[in-house]
């Protein structure tokens, strides 16, 4: 891979430091790394959870999860990490991308079990909400999953569609906030998607 110019951060040196930093396995703790910001890396994270460097598509999925594995969101903005360095990046949309659903009991016992392209697993509860967000134009739902951290500091997965349309068969209706909703039960939470009246 190679880089813009000396002058600007290194996403090969970016990926050695990151590999140092990971390598006593887990999530490294990038939420107590504050290193001076480097500039931005001509990374770009596209609304289908692709990953491209330079405008070609990154295709080494282990440098797309160590690069995904050091994201770090402050006041708005996306940057990658490392203990010793901070770099800027672009994000369309969400910085993670869900790809897969899979639910376990029925009901208000159901939990489910969302999966990112880079290999993040998390169970849709308290802790990781999800959310259904409209399209302030078209009305068009998009559904979100939250995945790490919290605050500003939250990392949000998009819900790819065929997860989404395959949530339907996991939802229900129920009453919330005053109102019939839509919505599906997980880990004792129940998330809402849309009023049923919308659905008449």
């Amino acid at each position: 891979m190679q880089d813009q110019s000396n002058n600007q951060p290194s996403a090969d040196g970016l990926a050695k430091a990151a590999t140092e930093a990971t390598k006593k396995g887990g999530l490294p703790p990038v939420h107590l790394w504050n290193p001076p910001f480097c500039g931005d890396l001509d990374i770009r994270i596209a609304r289908d959870g692709t990953w491209f460097y330079l405008g070609t598509p990154i295709g080494r999925e282990a440098l797309v999860r160590l690069f995904s594995s050091i994201l770090k969101r402050e006041e708005g903005r996306y940057y990658l990490v490392t203990p010793v360095e901070k770099v800027g990046i672009i994000v369309e949309d969400a910085p993670l991308f869900a790809v897969d659903i899979e639910a376990e009991g029925t009901g208000r016992d159901q939990v489910l079990r969302f999966t990112t392209k880079t290999g993040d697993v998390a169970l849709a509860s308290g802790a990781h909400p999800l959310e259904v967000r409209r399209d302030p134009v078209s009305g068009e739902p998009s559904p979100y999953i939250l995945i790490r951290g919290e605050g500003e500091a939250a990392l949000w997965a998009r819900i790819d569609r065929k997860s989404f349309l395959r949530m339907v068969d996991f939802g229900c209706h129920e009453t919330y906030d005053g109102d019939s909703w839509f919505g599906l039960w997980s880990s004792g939470e129940f998330f809402p998607v849309i009023r049923s009246s919308e659905l008449a």
